[in-house]
């Protein structure tokens, strides 16, 4: 690069030399600037891009990669956990990735795994009857356009009712959309404590109003019957 205070030394006589030398560099970086896939040169290299191309490609290095969409077409994620009063919460979405419409029907198949990764034996209640009560909707057909998604929700209470019993703790889950479909792991968003109750509660999957955000955490389940009236709050001091 040619700093003007050396243009300025330069004599009158070369001038022009100069001011053509420095167009046809000029030229020949907006060529590479503009080259796709041309990602060439560090910090210090003579080779690297001008700043104007840098400047302008620093938000996408700084970016998360895109997730592949997995061969099943669909992709499945939490979108976080609640608890309250014992009762744990946890939201599931899948999203269709592919380009085809996507049909679904029924309940997600869930297991449940400890940091280890050995599975732990449960029983998944369809439709969380046993755990909690106005939870329970029918399932029903769902086709999902590419890029539309479906939510279901992931129900336990953490209850130790048998002292003999140890309490069991699930540190991730898989979740298929139906029987004999692949799995996908799914980070639930902090431990699944079940205590000692064996068992786990899911919905059905519902279409997602597309008009609708996707949520960041599942919306709170119905409260139990029996809530006291007031709950004092812990004390800071502990």
């Amino acid at each position: 690069m040619i700093s003007r205070e050396t243009s300025a030394r330069r004599p009158a006589s070369t001038a022009s030399a100069t001011i053509k030398a420095c167009a046809a560099v000029t030229a020949i970086l907006a060529l590479g600037a503009c080259r796709p896939g041309d990602h060439r040169g560090q910090s210090g290299d003579p080779s690297q891009p001008p700043p104007a191309a840098r400047a302008q490609a620093g938000p996408t290095a700084s970016a998360e990669p895109p997730v592949e969409c997995p061969a099943s077409g669909v992709r499945i994620r939490s979108t976080g956990g609640d608890a309250a009063m014992g009762l744990r919460a946890l939201g599931l979405e899948l999203v269709n990735c592919g380009e085809h419409p996507y049909q679904l029907t029924g309940y997600p198949v869930l297991h449940v795994f400890e940091e280890a990764g050995e599975p732990i034996m449960l029983r998944v209640v369809n439709g969380a009857k046993e755990i909690t009560s106005g939870f329970d909707q029918p399932p029903r057909q769902v086709i999902l356009a590419a890029g539309e998604r479906a939510t279901a929700v992931v129900l336990w209470r953490n209850l130790v009712t048998d002292s003999t019993v140890v309490a069991t703790n699930g540190e991730f889950l898989t979740v298929a959309p139906a029987a004999g479909q692949p799995a996908e792991e799914v980070d639930p968003d902090g431990p699944i404590d079940l205590g000692n109750t064996g068992r786990i509660g899911v919905s059905a999957w519902k279409k997602a109003d597309p008009s609708t955000p996707a949520p960041t955490r599942p919306a709170p389940p119905p409260a139990p019957s029996a809530v006291p009236s007031s709950v004092s709050p812990p004390d800071s001091r502990l």
